[in-house]
């Protein structure tokens, strides 16, 4: 029985070229290294050598199989050469395949590389085919996969499809997300590594990163690009690199230096448990391959060869996408996305109209809205609902809900509603209706003029005098102490103007926006009740509730706290 690594066929395009091959190694040998032509063509392969990074490697790490051409004659070894491969997992009568493709790593021609991430322990083999014209080298070889407790993937979790798990661990996820649009956009890594941490820091488990992208705007904030800091992305070869709006990028060729600093990024970020949401692109240029083109696709195909074994990333298809990109190519794409990632990260894009949303689709693993309207918890109720009606449940994430300090003309608040302690109480809001948040830290400590000690949400550098998300790491912190996870949001449970949370009969959690008291309708039981302060991260007041109309304490002061009441322990 033969089946794909994660559970698909070899896709049409692999089959062929497989069974090419292998008529091909009839009319010569095969085996590991050995060379095959067709008769019929005068030309020969230069020679390659095949090097494998490693004989055991971890379970959601990878193993490079590097291929190094000598003296390449390719005209363009991004268009002329295909290399692919076949990853095999054997235990007892059973044979999981997984196809792979390669990718070029050297804009002459004389690197390539395919990368492959194993899902499970074990013993695997594996062949390498580089193909140039009509002539083609098979190398074959092997690797053991141990697993030592790795986080993984995050996926959705199967049996509470509100919310995340890490595959290799099955920890749930509780994403707590930022923007850094432009951090690649630094010209030293150390700035990158030190955002990275500093993120890390605060709990920050997910960063919103462009691939592609460039502006010459800043929406009022004090960023000025020059020197150790740039606007721009350069994915592909360009004749004007420093160009905003007419870089004459050529598509065909793509820009090996920065991504291996891409790479780079990512390790780094893996080794501190960040998922890195990777954005295709977005709207602020008209620079972009042509919707569905070849050029399109061949970003998007070296894309997945290239990152799409690390295990901490997610795809988002773009930022700001319906404004540059149809509902139609979003679905289209999505799905072919969706059959060209072997390891099936998950992925979503990111509208200005949430309506565009492709919720029902198989490839679509999770919302990201962009929503700044006042009040939210209501609205993203809302969205929950209108998920549920689908059929198909998946998490619900607003990742654009306004920037710290951030007031351009068109945003529909005004000074404080993006101030510090307001996002917080947002987030909250966002949290109490079982969904997940992602925001961005003031850029007003800017990049190039003023203190030049931040950039915050534009490329994620920060400084000590920003404080917004120490109080995400509170919030963080305390969903953590409990199975949020099992939780519904019951508002119906407390009076008006408060918000629940609620496994009944096991946990509540209750919300007061601006302190009080709340009366909770409860399950028969004695249940534990905490305060907790979401501004300072303190618990305080530990007291028994019971009653079925059980009416709290007045909150310790006017801010906004959080009540968690746990079944207690005798009678679970």
């Amino acid at each position: 029985m033969k089946t794909n690594l994660i559970g698909r066929r070899l896709r049409p395009w692999y089959v062929l070229i497989y069974l090419l091959a292998m008529a091909l190694q009839s009319w010569s040998c095969s085996g590991s290294g050995s060379d095959v032509t067709n008769p019929s063509h005068p030309t020969t392969l230069p020679n390659i050598t095949f090097v494998q990074s490693s004989d055991s490697v971890e379970v959601y790490d990878f193993v490079d199989v590097t291929l190094n051409v000598e003296q390449s004659n390719a005209r363009n070894p991004f268009t002329d050469v295909f290399v692919s491969a076949k990853f095999s997992f054997i235990r007892g009568e059973e044979e999981r395949d997984v196809a792979v493709q390669g990718f070029c790593d050297s804009i002459d021609g004389r690197v390539f590389r395919v990368r492959f991430m194993p899902t499970e322990p074990g013993e695997y083999k594996y062949t390498v085919s580089y193909w140039q014209d009509n002539l083609q080298k098979v190398h074959s070889g092997g690797f053991k996969a141990v697993d030592v407790n790795r986080r993984g993937l995050v996926i959705v979790d199967a049996a509470y499809p509100w919310h995340f798990v890490w595959k290799g661990t099955s920890e749930h996820y509780y994403l707590n997300g930022t923007t850094a649009f432009l951090l690649m956009g630094w010209d030293d890594e150390k700035i990158i590594r030190d955002v990275l941490d500093r993120f890390h820091s605060f709990g920050i488990n997910r960063v919103r990163v462009l691939l592609d992208g460039r502006t010459d705007h800043f929406w009022t904030e004090p960023i000025k690009p020059g020197g150790w800091f740039h606007a721009h992305l350069n994915p592909w070869i360009a004749k004007r690199p420093d160009d905003i709006a007419n870089p004459g990028f050529d598509y065909s060729r793509f820009n090996v230096d920065y991504w291996r600093k891409f790479e780079r990024m990512l390790t780094y970020a893996r080794e501190r448990d960040i998922i890195i949401s990777i954005i295709l692109g977005w709207n602020d240029t008209l620079v972009h391959p042509q919707a569905g083109s070849a050029d399109e696709r061949r970003y998007m195909r070296y894309m997945v060869a290239r990152l799409g074994s690390y295990s901490n990333i997610t795809w988002d298809l773009g930022d700001d996408l319906d404004s540059f990109r149809s509902e139609a190519w979003t679905h289209e794409t999505g799905i072919w996305l969706q059959e060209t990632d072997p390891y099936r990260h998950l992925a979503t894009s990111h509208p200005t109209k949430n309506y565009h949303q492709d919720r029902s689709a198989s490839w679509f693993g999770m919302t990201s809205f962009q929503m700044w309207e006042r009040p939210m918890h209501a609205w993203m109720l809302k969205q929950r609902e209108q998920q549920a009606r689908t059929g198909r449940i998946i998490p619900q994430v607003n990742e654009e809900y306004g920037y710290e300090d951030h007031y351009p003309q068109w945003a529909p608040f005004k000074p404080p509603a993006a101030s510090a302690d307001a996002m917080r109480r947002v987030a909250w809001e966002i949290a109490m209706a079982g969904g997940y948040q992602t925001t961005g830290e003031t850029a007003k400590r800017g990049t190039g003029m003023g203190p030049d000690t931040g950039g915050g949400w534009v490329n994620g550098r920060g400084d000590g005098t920003m404080t917004m998300l120490t109080g995400y790491a509170h919030m963080v912190h305390f969903f953590s102490s409990f199975q949020w996870w099992k939780s519904d949001p019951h508002d119906e449970l407390v009076n008006d103007g408060s918000f629940c949370l609620a496994e009944p009969g096991r946990l509540y959690i209750i919300y007061l926006p601006h302190g009080g008291r709340v009366t909770v309708k409860l399950e028969p039981g004695r249940y534990e009740m905490k305060w907790f302060n979401p501004r300072s991260g303190e618990y305080s007041g530990t007291t028994i509730a019971q009653g079925s109309n059980w009416t709290s304490p007045v909150a310790p002061d006017g801010g906004d706290w959080a009540i968690k009441l746990l079944l207690s322990r005798s009678k679970q």
